[in-house]
């Protein structure tokens, strides 16, 4: 029976940009939703900003607005960001609504009626001139393990020790600067060590749902039975949870309670269940207390999945589920927790530009969807931190998409446009057993449901390499240009654009503006994984082919790194300055490399007559072998057929192009491009090259791009370009 789910992913705090350490958990979740709509399961996704707490307050009354302006406008960059990468909720919401407000009055009614909520006095840090208690991280000082100064009142940056905020030297309030006091008040606390909860969150950690699966992955149930102790010797070490904050404070007052408020980590998770009831209110089709409801048998039935990282495991496997639980909600049906992002092996750095936002990534003109493929490489479904090697990834990209799948429609489609009036032929029967074999075998769907998106990824391109050898195996260039062949050459042709429609059905949930593309390209409805496995069928008419995705170029990565290093470098009152004058300077050299540049082209934009350009025999020539060079970091050695021959037979020329960084030399081979034969020969420490490969390139770091010329389906070998 088809499933019915409820995903979400971890609520944004409205506090800050998106960046691309968010996005490894929302892509992620992204996936495998559009891979379970694919199975045809119904599944809603939604999310929405985290919107309260002490840091939203201060950051508007920083910016003289209202909290709540301050949240709708970053509701709607965080909105655009996701819409931008492809994460496409179903209703992205707000923790500052009505329906969050009702859930959690309710929420805290029923712990109170089980007596489950204590009130007890505490004392804590206070801001005499602001007249607020202050969160911990609000507190600085000098720690008192190493001595540092303006160390955060939870934990030492510099030695990592961590301690309370009482235990500081010559503490200082970060808001004010004034030295703060103690100062007593009552809060409320969710007994988290009541033995009840203890002995359920032992059992529900440790558990299964109800399709068999494990609610937490093996090394987040682990974690927890470090957290919960030994249930043997009933050890307990949970403590009890401060649930509420004192005024002034931007959330939700507690009924009953004036000057009190939620503590932003209550009504959070809350807000998962309030873009629920949002969304529903909308739609006729939703029974929102059939994934809400702990008592109702429906409930059974469906499935709530949480997508999050794991720095807020401890909330969404503790309190979470213990607060529906005795509040009689159902719990979450699996916890997907995913690992923190580094960037090249080291944590994200404001100062080394590696802190990269959503907005400057899209902003510089990279393809989202080469960060999604990249991220999907290497998830594995564990807690595992995703590495973004950005070398890795232009390889990556470079090679498995553009040179291993996108080369077999642009390699073939033109065929079947030119020649066959854009109608597929029959398809061969020999060439589609490994691809049925693979849908039959349920590998690539398998590790998709189970979140290992790099183990479907490496399945799936081992498809595109069976499909890349049997495309250059039958040499539809060659077919074409011999007599009598125009039937294999049809079957060749219909039967690669079969592998690649379902190589694109593989990538969809990874690349679905992309499969968008070719959906359009193939003249086929919007794939999904079907029951059983059909070829195209012959007499299917497709549409013209249009270039589906372009390399990624380093001085596109490096565009993107310099320009977060001079918008996130930090700045600090004793280096405001100097980091203002650096930029200034930044900005002055990049200015003038393109003013450079431009007075470069001008003086190079001179006439020639036609006899100058008479004199450069430029050649069609098909690319017979691709090689790397060993030791030359740009080079890729090209094996170059012109329609010389020697004794009968063809004498390619040897030419070395500084292509390496845009192709990938087996995805080079059967191509035809453009030479210019007559250039002297230069001998090289590789070898002698004998002519040049002409490519379009753009010295615009924003765009960037190489590309080697391609002449139009029918020229041929040798041809004179004129």
């Amino acid at each position: 029976m088809p499933r019915k789910i409820l995903v979400t992913n971890a609520l944004p705090y409205a506090n800050g940009d998106i960046h691309l350490g968010h996005l490894v958990g929302y892509i992620q979740g992204d996936v495998w939703v559009r891979y379970q709509r694919m199975r045809g399961n119904t599944v809603h996704y939604v999310c929405a900003d985290d919107t309260h707490g002490t840091p939203i307050m201060l950051r508007a009354e920083k910016e003289g607005i209202t909290p709540e302006a301050l949240i709708a406008r970053v509701h709607g960059e965080h909105l655009r960001d996701f819409t931008d990468f492809g994460v496409a909720f179903d209703n992205y919401h707000s923790t500052h609504s009505d329906e969050n407000r009702a859930y959690a009055e309710d929420v805290y009614a029923k712990l109170r009626a089980a007596e489950l909520i204590d009130t007890r006095a505490i004392e804590q840090f206070y801001d005499p001139v602001k007249e607020m208690f202050l969160p911990d991280r609000f507190i600085k000082g000098e720690c008192p393990k190493c001595g540092a100064a303006d160390q955060y009142g939870d934990n030492c940056e510099v030695c990592g020790a961590a301690y309370a905020p009482t235990d500081l030297k010559n503490p200082y309030s970060a808001v004010s600067g004034a030295k703060p006091v103690l100062k007593t008040s009552e809060h409320f606390f969710f007994r988290l060590s009541d033995p009840r909860a203890v002995a359920f969150l032992r059992d529900w950690t440790g558990g299964t749902n109800a399709a068999g699966g494990r609610r937490l992955q093996a090394e987040a149930a682990n974690k927890m039975k470090e957290w919960l102790g030994d249930a043997t010797t009933d050890e307990n070490t949970l403590s009890d949870w401060d649930i509420s904050r004192d005024a002034p404070y931007f959330g939700f007052e507690i009924p009953g309670a004036p000057g009190k408020y939620f503590y932003v980590w209550l009504d959070a998770p809350i807000g998962y269940l309030a873009s629920f009831r949002n969304l529903a209110a909308r739609r006729d089709d939703i029974a929102v207390e059939d994934f809400t409801d702990g008592h109702r048998a429906a409930a059974a039935a469906t499935e709530m999945v949480h997508f999050i990282g794991k720095d807020i495991l401890y909330f969404h496997a503790l309190f979470w589920p213990a607060m529906l639980q005795f509040a009689g909600y159902r719990t979450p049906s699996q916890l997907c927790v995913n690992g923190f992002l580094t960037v090249d092996g080291s944590k994200m750095s404001k100062s080394r530009g590696t802190f990269i936002t959503a907005r400057s990534y899209v902003t510089q003109g990279l393809n989202p969807e080469w960060l999604r493929y990249y991220f999907a490489t290497k998830s594995n479904g564990t807690m595992e931190d995703v590495d973004l090697n950005l070398d890795d990834m232009i390889a990556k990209v470079n090679s498995d998409l553009v040179g291993k799948y996108v080369n077999i429609a642009s390699r073939c489609a033109g065929f079947i446009a030119k020649r066959f009036d854009g109608k597929l032929g029959a398809s061969d029967a020999a060439a589609t057993g490994d691809f049925e074999a693979a849908f039959r075998s349920g590998t690539i769907a398998e590790a998709y449901e189970e979140r290992d998106y790099g183990r479907a990824l490496r399945e799936i391109m081992r498809l595109a390499d069976l499909a890349n050898q049997y495309v250059n195996d039958h040499k539809p260039w060659e077919l074409a240009k011999l007599d009598g062949q125009d039937a294999r050459l049809h079957v060749v042709c219909s039967t690669a654009l079969t592998l690649f429609r379902d190589l694109t059905r593989y990538l969809k949930p990874v690349l679905p503006a992309l499969a968008a593309k070719v959906e359009n390209f193939l003249s086929i409805e919007q794939l999904d994984w079907q029951d059983t496995w059909q070829p195209l069928s012959a007499g299917h008419a497709i549409n013209a082919y249009a270039h589906l995705m372009t390399r990624v170029e380093r001085k596109q990565i490096d565009a993107l790194l310099e320009a977060n290093r001079e918008s996130l470098a930090p700045a600090t009152a004793s280096n405001t300055k100097t980091s203002t004058k650096a930029a200034e300077h930044s900005q002055q050299r990049h200015a003038e490399k393109q003013q450079n540049s431009a007075q470069g082209a001008e003086t190079a934009m001179t006439h020639i007559s036609i006899d100058d350009f008479a004199k450069v025999d430029l050649r069609i020539a098909r690319i017979v072998n691709a090689e790397h060079v060993e030791g030359a970091d740009k080079l890729i050695r090209l094996q170059l057929d012109i329609g010389e021959t020697e004794n009968g037979q063809i004498k390619p020329r040897q030419v070395f192009a500084g292509i390496k960084s845009a192709y990938d030399p087996a995805a080079l081979v059967g191509r035809l491009t453009v030479m210019v034969a007559n250039l002297a020969p230069r001998k090289m420490k590789f070898g002698l090259s004998e002519g040049m490969v002409l490519a379009a390139s753009d010295p615009d770091a924003k765009t960037g791009g190489l590309y080697i010329l391609s002449p139009d389906s029918g020229a041929v070998a040798g041809m004179r370009v004129k």
